[in-house]
């Protein structure tokens, strides 16, 4: 069938089950967005108001969905701006097609009106690559891309088309299958690997499971519940891997690291065996592997055979699909009990007192733990990046099939609402909870209007304390004390500034208002904003 190469775009979209795309327009993309026009019944074309917002938010979606979404942006600093989304996917193994216009063939390389070379500037952010040369090679490319992304270890892939080449006229057909010679990532296990990681649990006096994002991206977390339930081994998680346990099960003892929590870094310390699934094991997760390594056994399940033994030393590798080979485990590991480990471990769980607040402020982790109390079970957390992310992972308590979402490689400040606008639109019939700073929260706040143009019901809330709160904190411990560039006067007022996008907005800033504020974002289902004020030197750790 012979139709346009944006048509041809649009199709492969189509083929490919897309129904959001989030993007902003230019000269360089028109061709495309142009075609979209024709399928707004079919795929729903979401204008961000910032280029990077649009990939946030098919991060969010993507995550929620557990398949590639779609983001796009024109050329030159249009696509440029897309960096910082496409580096935030890469980091957290999202998958994520963006699609960026470029000028035309002839102009490439000739320093043209909004001309960059962006496959060459988001090489080290993406999994691959592709600047289209001949439209005929589109349905291939993107049937190609969404493979890619979506399969082995997720991540990002760009599409580069120039406007001369979304202009032409092809035959249309879109391929059934894919098959590339030099890409075939390792799904199911080493069957004798497979053998001595169960002969290690078995034998196993103090064997602890810890939980990264490489479980979501396998869609992995039903067999490692099981696993654990079946071998009774206690759990631990990353940032990455926050709500795949409950936190009231018994054998989940919180997250672990810097920021982590006293029972999960115990745990760490105290074990003989510790088992990694979908966890690269960062410097914010270990502070010292090297010494762990030397008093534990270490095992390691990865897609990615690159992040095994690349941060700790592992004993036994096993590289393969999270999913596939904890099914693996689970036809040949037998039924097991660890009364004594699992008391030991209980002796760390902390019960948390709350200090008394300032006058005019509450304070953060009892505001976030009450509120949890009160959100609906399925209601899907996203935390921005800063001491927001910390109180967040930390005193938010999810409940059966809640979801906790943030940035947590790269950590990128600004994140959270559209990643929350994604996740509601995946996912519309469950709560979409944002948290950021009020320093994040002016990196991304433009995107309310989105939330109202396209009726998205997310419930935003504010932390301010009118400072770079982590950073603040930073300065404090490390320089001496001495504070610079972290004091955020100027601010508007975000209550008002909510209601100037006719959003309805409460400050909490006592006892009372945080029952109040707390009733209305665990009641109807709507798009609203909760500014939490708290103290100015409230800690993180």
């Amino acid at each position: 069938m012979k139709m346009s190469a944006s048509r041809a775009m649009v199709e492969c979209l189509k083929a490919e089950g897309i129904n959001t795309v989030y993007g902003y327009p230019g000269a360089a993309i028109c061709p495309f967005f142009d075609a979209l026009l024709d399928e707004e019944k079919t795929i729903k074309n979401i204008l961000v108001r910032h280029e990077a917002n649009g990939g946030h938010a098919a991060s969010g979606f993507a995550r929620i969905s557990g398949r590639p979404q779609v983001c796009i942006a024109t050329s030159g600093p249009g696509a440029v701006n897309l960096i910082t989304a496409i580096a935030t996917a890469y980091a957290d193994s999202i998958p994520i097609i963006a699609i960026t216009g470029q000028v035309s063939t002839e102009q490439i390389g000739s320093d043209a009106f909004q001309e960059a070379d962006i496959t060459g500037a988001a090489e080290p952010f993406v999994k691959h690559s592709y600047l289209v040369k001949d439209a005929g090679d589109i349905p291939r490319i993107f049937k190609e891309a969404f493979y890619i992304a979506g399969t082995g270890r997720p991540g990002p892939v760009l599409i580069d088309v120039p406007v001369d080449v979304q202009k032409a006229v092809i035959d249309f057909s879109y391929p059934k299958s894919v098959s590339i010679r030099s890409y075939k990532p390792t799904i199911k296990g080493n069957y004798m690997q497979v053998k001595r990681v169960a002969k290690a649990l078995k034998s196993a006096k103090r064997p602890l499971i810890c939980i990264g994002g490489g479980v979501f991206a396998s869609h992995a977390t039903e067999e490692v519940r099981k696993l654990s339930e079946v071998m009774d081994i206690p759990v631990i998680t990353t940032m990455m891997g926050i709500s795949c346990f409950n936190d009231d099960d018994r054998l989940f003892f919180g997250m672990i690291g810097t920021h982590g929590v006293k029972s999960a870094n115990s745990a760490a310390n105290d074990c003989d065996t510790l088992l990694l699934v979908g966890a690269r094991v960062g410097d914010r997760a270990v502070k010292t592997p090297l010494a762990l390594a030397e008093t534990t056994t270490i095992i390691h399940i990865d897609i990615d055979p690159a992040e095994i033994g690349k941060n700790i030393g592992t004993d036994i590798p096993l590289v393969g699909n999270a999913k596939d080979v904890l099914r693996q485990l689970l036809e040949v590991v037998e039924p097991m009990e660890h009364k004594e480990w699992v008391e030991h471990l209980e002796s760390y769980r902390v019960k948390r007192e709350y200090s008394r607040p300032k006058e005019g402020t509450v304070n953060p982790r009892e505001f976030i733990e009450k509120l949890s109390e009160a959100m609906p079970a399925e209601t899907i957390v996203t935390a921005d990046v800063g001491q927001n992310q910390i109180w967040a992972a930390t005193s938010y308590k999810l409940k059966a099939n809640g979801r906790f979402l943030t940035s947590g490689g790269m950590g990128t400040m600004g994140y959270s609402l559209p990643c929350a606008m994604g996740a509601k639109m995946a996912c519309p019939e469950r709560t979409s909870l944002q948290i950021c700073g009020d320093g994040s929260f002016q990196m991304q706040f433009m995107e309310m209007a989105t939330c109202v143009q396209y009726g998205i019901k997310v419930k935003i809330v504010v932390m301010t304390n009118n400072r770079l709160g982590m950073v603040r904190e930073l300065q404090d411990i490390g320089f001496n004390g001495r504070k610079v560039s972290v004091f955020l006067d100027g601010s508007p007022d975000f209550v008002k500034l909510a209601e100037a996008y006719g959003i309805p907005a409460l400050r909490v800033n006592d006892e009372k208002s945080m029952k109040k504020a707390i009733k209305e974002l665990a009641g109807e289902d709507k798009l609203m904003l909760v500014e939490v004020c708290v103290d100015e030197d409230a800690p993180t750790l």
